[in-house]
């Protein structure tokens, strides 16, 4: 009976309160694509956000407009996430704006894709820079500022388990994620703060489509048990529930969001 009504306060409680209680995020690389549906996502939850931006300037304004014409609280910074310097400038402005932050989302990221004989020393580095270097130094900077209680999520990908053909120095730079939140969530025990890495999977944006035709997109397609891809706001619902009330127990994991294709 006490579960019962628990349960029936909880859904009488309003969704900001019941979530983020107007508690503060930074996602980074949150202008489009995954990261402006989690960015929108955990405002839609309660969160004040900080959306984060490389050259997508405009964009960014648009995601910060659409979470202020929701009735949100927002801002948007641009930062190139392989500079340490400036990642710390991004989490200066946050504090600076909002007082601290629960919770970060080390979303940024880009791929190259090409044989091994083919990639060329540019794009892997630049692959190292952004996805490695760059996921390093937004989850120090969480380690070292997300109030006890809060939460960081990586974002890695479902290619380090399907380790298809072009795409083997994408998933060695996303894969570091995961070793990240494994260890980075026990570095931090006793503080109450959840780690984890998110793999999403086949998911429609300009960084899977793009380079690819329609006939390769369906290909990848019927290897889903859903036949469909995943579209942005199926990875922002995930990382809602890790960042709630109900996900802290879930710590030091690889949740794989991809619809069931590994």
């Amino acid at each position: 009976m006490a579960f019962q009504a628990n349960a029936q306060t909880a859904g009488a409680a309003p969704a900001a309160a019941r979530q983020g209680d107007r508690k503060v995020a930074v996602v980074t690389g949150s202008s489009r694509g995954i990261g402006a549906a989690i960015a929108k996502r955990l405002a839609c939850d309660g969160y004040k956000v900080t959306v984060n931006c490389v050259v997508n300037r405009d964009l960014a304004a648009a995601v910060v407009r659409d979470i202020k014409a929701a009735g949100g609280d927002a801002i948007w910074e641009q930062a190139d996430v392989s500079d340490p310097a400036a990642v710390r400038r991004l989490f200066d402005a946050n504090d600076k704006a909002f007082g601290g932050v629960d919770v970060v989302v080390s979303n940024a990221g880009i791929m190259r894709l090409a044989p091994f004989r083919d990639m060329t020393d540019q794009d892997f580095g630049r692959m190292v820079d952004v996805n490695m270097k760059g996921g390093f130094y937004v989850m120090r900077e969480g380690a070292r500022r997300v109030r006890n209680g809060g939460r960081i999520i990586g974002l890695s990908s479902s290619i380090t388990q399907l380790r298809s053909p072009t795409y083997g120095p994408y998933a060695a730079t996303k894969i570091a994620h995961e070793i990240y939140a494994n260890i980075l969530a026990k570095e931090l025990e006793g503080k109450q703060i959840s780690v984890n890495a998110m793999a999403p999977g086949l998911v429609n944006t300009t960084l899977f489509t793009d380079g690819k035709t329609e006939a390769q997109i369906a290909g990848f397609v019927q290897r889903t048990p859903h036949k469909r891809l995943g579209e942005p706001s199926d990875i922002a619902d995930v990382v809602s529930v890790l960042c709630g009330k109900d996900g802290g127990w879930v710590n030091g994991q690889t949740i794989f969001a991809n619809g069931g294709v590994v």
